[in-house]
């Protein structure tokens, strides 16, 4: 039933005031005398324990998107989809231990300012512009529309008003800053994770109730059993859902670069980690890539759990979207809606946490991006810190209200949160991924190289994406780096599939840039490399055993259901 009941008020109240009360207590407990104004509101400097980046880091992470479009994944394609959030936790690690100590010991805060710096000027605010429209556009206006989506599909709700209701409350938290964002995040992920272990608990034993049974294991035996397809991790060529994970490539190609770029080269993301010292830094993203083990069991599960319902006559008018048409995006709303009253506020809860922390940890990033790398350096280079701190509010307003007013109008909900995101992003994720890999570990990597990679991975994107109107790529079938995919008019068309695209234009933009880089060379062209030395990239004892434990427990998991 799409309304909630007193108590699931009530339950949702308690959350937003502890999550209120609590952001508002930190925020007049800040002290910023031993760091600058604009430093502690951006960054938290120094103020943030392992902990807190941890659970902001996963907070930021988890959001409508994987609530959503993951779970619905799970519906269509099972357990696979959680490659995702596996194989995330490895690149946790690898982030801590090699990129993570470059930022640090070069002293760098934002994404465009590692640009200048080992670039130049130009490519830096071609970039600030350029990450500051992805933003607003499309992450920021994705996670706030589809998270009303769900919000909607839960309570019933007017839509926009939920779009309001959840603008203000990040709202809320944004302003008070990076430090207030930290440590809110560590009780929304708690509601996050309760919330949503809650909802797969109930989700199947449900499952086991339809088999004559109670309990969360038993459900969890039937699922296997009944819906043994949707426990596979690695999909074959001639399955129907290859060109979205295709076979080995997702441990060995493409899905690298969209982890490697979005955990090491997202403002977004390394801004938790950027303000604090390297050994604090690096145990708060080891304890990230923990948490990201148990996701696929919070968003993934509870998909599957509503397949199996499905087939065994369950829910057959709930997953209906409005064209009558099966929607498998609806399987996490629905199954809220079959939860008991008050356990339903709680999952209600959580979901609101996740959608909350991630539009304002992503609001935040914008403001750091326009008031340090644009407001700072092109507009007035002499403001104060108090100025700069009064503009970073200010932009976060402005963001919200432009997200709120755009977002209904971008098609969200037809295109799919997931698709959406990657369909945008996925055109420039491989150039700027080979800028900054290259820039990090090459010294001689040119400027002019790096302008390629942002403009030519782009265009070798799009040409990639539509080679197949113009040529027959079934030769590359036997390989597997194409698959057989029906057009919306019927036809059907030899694909590179998207994480196989986005390995080869990462492979073709280091091969150019490096060739670039040479004939610059060359011609006298002088490059700025940055301070790194073997010793940054050493690691403790205790970091060193949590890695090769989570790299264990990843081998396990592929092997028991590869």
């Amino acid at each position: 039933m799409k309304t909630l009941q007193l108590t699931d008020y009530l339950v949702f109240l308690i959350y937003f005031f502890i999550v209120s009360g609590y952001g508002y207590w930190i925020y007049k407990r800040k002290q910023t005398a031993k760091h600058s104004a604009s430093h502690d509101y951006f960054l938290a400097e120094g103020s943030l324990t392992w902990w807190a980046i941890g659970t902001s880091l996963i907070a930021s992470n988890i959001s409508s998107e994987q609530f959503i479009a993951m779970s619905g994944n799970g519906f269509k394609m099972g357990l696979a989809i959680a490659s995702y959030e596996w194989m995330s936790a490895l690149t946790l690690i690898i982030v801590a231990v090699f990129f993570i100590p470059v930022y640090l010991k070069n002293k760098i805060y934002t994404m465009p300012q590692f640009l200048s710096e080992r670039y130049n000027g130009d490519i830096a605010m071609i970039m600030a512009v350029f990450w500051l429209l992805l933003y607003v556009i499309v992450n920021l206006t994705s996670i706030l529309y589809l998270g009303a989506l769900a919000i909607n599909g839960i309570s019933g709700i007017n839509l926009d008003l939920c779009m309001y209701g959840l603008a203000f409350f990040a709202i809320i938290i944004a302003l008070g800053g990076m430090k207030v964002i930290g440590y809110t995040d560590v009780i929304q992920v708690v509601f996050l994770i309760f919330g949503g272990l809650v909802t797969t608990y109930l989700a199947l034993d449900k499952v086991a109730e339809l088999n004559g049974q109670h309990g969360m294991i038993k459900g969890f035996h039937y699922m296997m059993d009944q819906s043994g397809d949707h426990f596979h991790m690695i999909f074959k060529k001639d399955s129907p859902n290859f060109p979205s994970l295709p076979g080995l490539t997702i441990l060995l190609g493409g899905m690298w670069i969209v982890n490697l770029n979005y955990w090491g080269c997202n403002q977004y993301i390394t801004q938790r980690a950027l303000g604090a010292d390297l050994k604090t830094a690096r145990s708060g993203i080891l304890f990230a890539a923990f948490l990201k083990l148990l996701m696929p069991v919070i968003v993934v599960l509870p998909g599957i759990a509503a397949y199996v319902i499905y087939m065994k006559g369950g829910l057959q008018t709930e997953l209906l979207g409005p064209d009558g048409v099966l929607n498998p995006d609806r399987s996490y709303p629905v199954l809220l809606n079959l939860l008991p009253v008050g356990l339903k506020g709680l999952s209600f809860a959580a979901l609101t946490a996740a959608v909350v922390a991630s539009l304002a940890g992503k609001v935040n990033s914008i403001a750091t991006i326009f008031t340090l790398d644009i407001f700072k350096k092109k507009i007035d280079v002499n403001a104060s810190e108090k100025k700069m701190v009064r503009v970073g509010k200010l932009t976060v307003l402005v963001a919200m209200l432009l997200a709120v007013i755009i977002a209904p109008h971008l098609g969200i909900d037809k295109k799919g949160g997931f698709e959406f995101i990657q369909e945008y992003t996925g055109f420039v994720s491989p150039g700027i991924f080979a800028m900054f890999i290259m820039g990090f570990f090459w010294k001689k990597t040119s400027s002019n190289a790096a302008m390629f990679a942002t403009i030519g991975g782009f265009v070798l994107s799009v040409i990639f994406k539509f080679l197949p109107n113009f040529m027959n790529l079934e030769f590359l079938h036997a390989s597997g780096f194409s698959a057989l995919v029906t057009q919306e008019d019927g036809s059907s068309l030899y694909e590179i599939p998207f994480i196989d695209r986005m390995g080869f234009v990462f492979a073709i933009c280091v091969v150019l840039m490096i060739m670039i880089s040479l004939l610059d060379q060359k011609r006298g062209l002088k490059t700025k490399g940055l301070e790194i030395d073997a010793s940054m990239f050493k690691v403790n004892n205790a970091f060193l055993a949590g890695s090769l434990l989570i790299g264990g427990i990843l081998v396990a998991l592929y092997s028991v259901f590869w």
